[in-house]
């Protein structure tokens, strides 16, 4: 099953767990459900999971495992409330289910595919995420606008000790400034920047950015939904380019600008829904909020965040960032 076939699944899910009533019941479609994951890393330890059952009764999982985009997985078996799962990443993920928690092992695959013996197993947790009931975007009613580059950079704080500090403040722009090497590659490394306030959940922001030829970079939304940030000019609509809910829904049409020039997104996040509008065009108009994207604070989609930008990949610039918090 394809990657979007999955999403319009998982977005329609009903989420209710199964039908039995012990915690720990061998109900067939147990694990089937939204999963929220935690990993056991020190950073970037967010992860997520759909898993589906077909008609027919054929399992399918679609992981998202800390970074990049969510992942259709090699296989994925279910025994009662218990799962295996191959990530194409190299990995098998063992698990069971009881009730609305998971917890569950990675074991590592060796060159020749075989389970490998000499790496320790490692253990992650995870939680159902409730149904996303009806909404529209358009029903939030908005406060009064917080303007979050009001103060510069010193409402803002880097999400990471060390590495690279290339932000930097002027004359209303809000700058990250890498720079290229030698072979006129995008340097990378540097700090992801967050707002200090971590109090918002639903709302809208606006915002004008400017990307370099080749820039990489995104807006995260409550800290876990990345609205991606990038040169895509000219390229046919895809879930990675500029103003997309990133790796998970792909533009309705094509508005990005070329590179170097200002362009302003609007997007609205209200009750697990989302609205994208690009340079005045909507490119996402009310699609569910299915679950985290690469790169998220964590995986927990149910308390207030911060607004982060990604600085790690490139440079990139932002102005006229307007926050309206959900009334």
């Amino acid at each position: 099953m394809n990657l979007k076939k999955l999403m319009m699944i998982g977005a329609g899910l009903v989420l209710a767990g199964c039908c039995c009533k012990p915690p720990c019941c061998p109900c067939k479609d147990t694990v089937v459900g939204n999963w929220g994951l935690k990993l056991p890393y020190d950073r970037m330890s967010a992860g997520h999971m759909i898993v589906t059952r077909s008609g027919c009764g054929k399992y399918d999982a679609l992981v998202l495992w800390r970074w990049a985009s969510p992942n259709s997985m090699t296989s994925c078996e279910v025994r009662g409330n218990k799962f295996c799962i191959v990530h194409p990443w190299g990995m098998i993920l063992d698990g069971e289910v009881c009730g609305d928690k998971l917890t569950g092992t990675i074991t590592y695959l060796a060159k020749d595919g075989t389970r490998d013996q000499a790496k320790p197993q490692e253990i992650f947790t995870g939680w159902r995420n409730p149904p996303i009931e009806p909404s529209h975007t358009a029903l939030a009613k908005l406060g009064e606008p917080i303007d979050l580059l009001k103060d510069g950079l010193d409402g803002w704080e880097p999400m990471e000790k060390g590495g690279k500090f290339g932000w930097k403040f002027k004359d209303g722009v809000l700058s990250n400034e890498l720079g290229l090497n030698e072979k006129g590659e995008w340097v990378g490394g540097g700090a992801n920047l967050k707002t200090k306030r971590e109090d918002f959940y639903d709302f809208n922001l606006e915002y004008d950015v400017r990307v370099p030829a080749k820039s990489n970079s995104g807006v995260y939304l409550r800290g876990r939904y990345e609205c991606q940030v990038v040169d895509s000019f000219g390229k046919p609509v895809d879930e990675h380019h500029m103003a997309a809910y990133y790796g998970r829904v792909v533009p309705s049409v094509a508005a990005e600008k070329p590179a170097g020039e200002w362009q302003h997104v609007n997007v609205t996040l209200y009750k697990r829904h989302l609205t994208v509008v690009l340079n005045g065009k909507t490119i996402i108009d009310n699609v569910p909020v299915v679950g985290i994207t690469g790169g998220a604070i964590d995986a927990n989609e149910f308390v207030p965040g911060p607004i982060y930008l990604q600085g790690d990949h490139s440079d990139a610039d932002y102005k006229n960032m307007i926050l309206r918090p959900a009334l």
